[in-house]
């Protein structure tokens, strides 16, 4: 058996390769949309798809199931074992076998059977792997967002993502139950979660790759923990707030994710982007905070082209709208651009305008701007009227500075009327975020905000009073 870890860094998503050495035949489990990799990855090795799943349906990126079927004539495998409401409406005309726990079947002599961990979502599957040319027993476990490294998948995206009220509770409970049960499994057997750290599906999930169930039985908290009580308390407690667009994800891959690569947006000239912007469209400025700082055009937004990217991208971009980018130009700039918004379900880019040409945008009369910038010490010395913290609400809770307002980024869009008048610094953890935010604001016409540098992290170690939970 040969198995292959594919990690997506702008996700801290993991999908797999499954494969049986002798027979050359392979499964892929919870694909991306980037599904070339898999395709590229499997004739390498001269390995044929002859299978695809995924554990449950996504929240955090579009699922490439669907179209990598469709491309390698694989047999599409989907879970059958959720309520009405969480079934997949594409499988009967993507001729998907449906499993139920207890369902299993062959790639080449390697076993899968599927095994049913509900709480997460109500579908979740666990895919237990056995090598039937080495072994009667699983070797190990793809989890999906079940079991992480240090941590579980979070049951509260229904209620809080997808706006389902009154089933994060009842999710914690089947995630208890899903918990109990899967620890009767030999603690030899081996861990693939779905998932690493920086991903929003769980508040804590390790780095490491993979695990043993022995060692998560002994120090992952969900595992240890034989109080239901206090699980469901714990797992519900301080969860990220959900970016925006998993509600938008949760839908897609339910009701059909694209089965096609995403068109390449456009290389549009100086002309096209000052129009853009006098109209009031959507413009996203893809360089670094200190690019953006230093000269941007006034009605953009400053989203940096990081590891973060497709997180704020999603929280903070309009679905049903055309988004202009400013960013690097040239072909393949333009289709990996393309690309990873794809891994978001994201495909309304109209054009991307090269930075490049900013100069440009000067000569045309388009209003470049800095962006204000404020020092630890200066919100010490109070010169603004007020503080503004984009962090999470629960970093928020662990300590920040006295008589700070708290609107995490993702929600800023929407309640931009809570902002009061008057002088804001806005911060965040160590100022990546709060660029974003006073980028935000200036496009909503406030001329009175300025980024505090070095963020919470900074005002700490300069010793300065922070206000804590009581």
């Amino acid at each position: 058996m040969i198995l292959r870890r594919f990690f997506d860094e702008k996700l801290a998503q993991a999908s797999y390769m499954v494969a049986c050495e002798h027979s050359k035949l392979a499964l892929i489990v919870d694909p991306n949309r980037n599904v070339a990799q898999y395709i590229e990855a499997a004739a390498k090795d001269n390995f044929r798809i002859i299978s695809v799943t995924e554990t449950h349906i996504h929240a955090d990126f579009a699922s490439g199931s669907r179209e990598l079927a469709l491309r390698t004539a694989a047999q599409l495998y989907l879970s059958d074992a959720g309520d009405a409401t969480w079934k997949y409406a594409f499988a009967k005309e993507s001729r998907a076998e449906l499993i139920t726990d207890g369902s299993h079947f062959l790639v080449g002599d390697v076993r899968i059977d599927a095994v049913h961990t509900p709480g997460h979502t109500p579908e979740h599957m666990t895919f237990l792997v056995t090598d039937t040319a080495a072994a009667s027993e699983p070797m190990g476990a793809l989890t999906g967002d079940f079991i992480f490294v240090g941590d579980v998948g979070r049951p509260d995206l229904l209620e809080r993502a997808a706006g389902f009220e009154g089933t994060m509770e009842a999710g914690a409970r089947q995630l208890f139950a899903s918990l109990r049960s899967f620890r009767t499994y030999p603690d030899y057997l081996q861990i693939w979660p779905g998932h690493g750290a920086g991903s929003a599906c769980g508040k804590a999930l390790g780095a490491m790759p993979q695990s043993t169930l022995g060692y998560e039985k002994l120090f992952n908290w969900a595992l240890a923990e034989t109080s239901e009580d206090s699980f469901i308390e714990t797992v519900l407690a301080g969860q990220p707030e959900p970016p925006a667009y998993f509600a938008i994800m949760k839908a897609l891959n339910r009701d059909g994710p694209p089965t096609s690569a995403p068109a390449i947006p456009d290389e549009v000239e100086s002309a096209d982007i000052v129009a853009a912007i006098e109209s009031g469209a959507s413009v996203v400025d893809t360089r670094s905070t200190a690019e953006y700082a230093l000269k941007h055009a006034y009605g953009t937004i400053n989203i940096p082209r990081n590891k973060s990217f497709l997180n704020w991208a999603g929280s903070l971009l309009r679905y049903d709208e055309d988004t202009w980018f400013i960013g690097p130009s040239g072909e393949t700039a333009r289709r990996d651009l393309a690309a990873e918004l794809s891994l978001i379900g994201f495909e309304r880019t109209r054009g991307v305008f090269s930075a490049d040409q900013l100069d440009d945008l000067t000569r045309r009369g388009v209003d470049m701007r800095t962006t204000a910038q404020a020092s630890v010490d200066d919100v010490k010395a109070q010169r603004f009227d007020h503080v503004l913290d984009v962090r999470g609400r629960s970093e928020f809770a662990e300590g920040h500075l006295p008589g700070a307002i708290n609107i995490p980024l993702g929600e800023l869009p929407g309640r931009l009327s809570e902002v009061p008048q008057g002088e804001v610094a806005i911060h965040c953890q160590g100022g990546g975020r709060s660029a974003i935010a006073t980028s935000v604001l200036e496009r909503a016409g406030r001329a009175d905000v300025a980024n505090m540098g070095g963020g919470f992290a900074e005002w700490e170690r300069s010793g300065n009073p922070v206000e804590s939970p009581q």
